[in-house]
């Protein structure tokens, strides 16, 4: 007889767990073993990663951009606006910068696809490199209420007499710059008129006949000196004129200006018809052609529609609001409001800024002392030497020149 086994005491540090079924445990292959341990990995990743705080300044950088404006005296002025802020918000703050209350007369713009200037009033801003310019010339530049305001005109008009957007006479390039070089640099100073540019085509004789008449200014204040040359250029027939590219009913070449007082056609540099804005009863457009209705004549019994076939669609709508915010401001007492028509034929756009006479009556209520400001040779008119000893225009005025019937 043999004594049965003893089962084994029972080990009270590591107890025995009740029998569990039988499993069988199969090992992945290890391609297969290797995408599971990167799917561990990048999950271990998305989920830190989701615990991250943006700072405020990364936040910062999706929402606004820097933006860059030309000045008229040609400095720029950068500053951090949001992508969603409209451009009126933009010439706000660069009217605060140049310290203008006058701002109806100015906006700002850009070149498109096609090298046209487009300004940038009161609409999204797309792009980001933006110049200063006058939107709306004042028929009687001298009833502005500041000089700071006819200074910046006055640069805006130098800006085009240079770039031949606005064509003078010798005899008025002769005194519009000598009242220039009295109203920056003061009095008579032999040793810097050849530095300038007055004219597209300057000669010797020219400049001689300017420093010539630059002796009469002497002791001439440099606002008296802007007064008077506004009050000269002001008689120009080209002032304040928009020229836009296009054709009549015959298919001829010629140029339609938008003007404080009506819209002008031009043949070969000369005016061939002005139609007034109390003659014009509509302007529209449709595709590219762009279309007024004329008010009846004294012998006229019905109105009559003359049409005009510009480049594209995008020219002759731009050719439409041009002529649309002109005239809303020259002539209406206040902008008309835009239609609220969910369903509606037509474009609904409207000027929405202030007119000319909301415009002078807010002038009339400024208070303040009159700003000091610095007045300098804009850049833009400077003269850069060559090598070979011959001037030719900086290539800002070089750029403003081509594209000067945008």
């Amino acid at each position: 007889h043999q004594n049965p086994t003893r089962p084994p005491p029972p080990n009270h540090l590591y107890p025995t767990r009740p029998s569990e079924p039988h499993q069988t445990i199969r090992t992945p292959p290890d391609h297969l073993q290797a995408q599971s341990s990167l799917a561990e990995d990048s999950t271990s990743h998305l989920s830190s990663s989701s615990r991250i705080v943006r700072s405020p300044a990364r936040t910062l950088s999706f929402r606004s951009m820097q933006t860059k404006v030309t000045l008229l005296d040609g400095s720029l002025f950068t500053c951090i606006i949001e992508k969603r802020a409209r451009g009126q918000q933009l010439i706000d703050r660069v009217c605060e910068h140049i310290n203008l209350l006058e701002r109806d007369y100015f906006c700002l713009s850009f070149r498109d696809a096609d090298n046209n200037k487009v300004p940038v009033c009161l609409s999204a801003c797309v792009p980001w490199n933006f110049s200063f310019n006058v939107k709306f010339y004042p028929p009687n530049p001298t009833q502005l209420s500041e000089d700071i305001t006819r200074y910046f005109l006055c640069l805006q008009l130098r800006q085009d007499i240079v770039s031949g957007r606005l064509p003078c006479s010798f005899a008025t390039h002769t005194v519009l710059g000598s009242y220039t070089i009295q109203s920056e640099l003061g009095d008579y100073d032999p040793d810097y008129v050849s530095e300038l540019c007055f004219a597209p085509n300057q000669t010797k004789e020219m400049e001689e006949k300017i420093m010539e008449l630059h002796r009469t200014h002497r002791g001439m204040t440099p606002a008296e000196a802007e007064m008077y040359f506004l009050d000269n250029v002001k008689k120009l027939s080209m002032y304040g004129v928009d020229l836009h590219h296009a054709r009549d009913s015959e298919g001829v070449a010629i140029m339609l200006g938008v003007c404080s007082s009506g819209l002008l056609v031009y043949r070969d540099r000369l005016r061939i018809n002005r139609f007034s804005w109390p003659k014009i009863l509509k302007i529209s457009y449709k595709r590219n052609n762009f279309y007024i209705k004329i008010r009846p004549g004294e012998f006229d019994q019905f109105e009559s529609t003359i049409g005009f076939k510009l480049l594209n669609h995008r020219a002759a709508k731009r050719l439409w609001k041009v002529c649309v915010e002109h005239h809303s401001f020259f002539r209406l007492l206040s902008p008309e409001e835009t239609p609220k028509k969910t369903l509606s034929l037509g474009s609904k756009f409207r000027y929405s800024g202030r007119t000319q006479i909301q415009s002078r009556r807010a002038s009339a209520q400024i208070s303040r002392p009159a700003p000091h400001f610095p007045r300098c040779i804009s850049k833009r008119n400077m003269l850069s030497r060559s090598l070979d000893g011959g001037t030719h225009p900086d290539q800002s005025i070089l750029s403003s020149s081509l594209s000067a019937n945008s």
